[in-house]
């Protein structure tokens, strides 16, 4: 959110708006990201509230998934999803919550 995500928000946000402006009829946005820790929670996240200032109107929903003690063992995943799911309360429409879990389990 504050370190590689801060210096690529511009440009990720340059792209967002091109996209905007080609569309006909712009109803939202949909984000599908990790909200565990790396690029999910930190530039997802970021993304998501600079979309929301930008285009206050329009619907935005996420796919988010949600860290498991089982497949990981990352000490500070807990942290980062509560940083993130205060993000989503505050910018998010619709929340899809995925468990990462149940897609390990899906997987293997």
């Amino acid at each position: 959110h504050y370190t590689e995500g801060a210096e690529l928000i511009d440009a990720v946000m340059d792209v967002t708006r091109k996209e905007a402006e080609d569309c006909e009829c712009l109803q939202g946005f949909q984000v599908c990201h990790s909200i565990g820790g790396g690029t999910g929670s930190g530039m997802g996240t970021l993304l998501i509230s600079k979309v929301r200032e930008e285009y206050p109107d329009r619907i935005m929903g996420t796919y988010s998934v949600f860290p498991s003690p089982r497949v990981s063992d990352v000490v500070v995943e807990p942290y980062n999803s509560i940083l993130s799911i205060h993000q989503l309360i505050e910018n998010v429409d619709e929340v899809s919550v995925i468990d990462n879990e149940a897609l390990f389990d899906i997987t293997f």
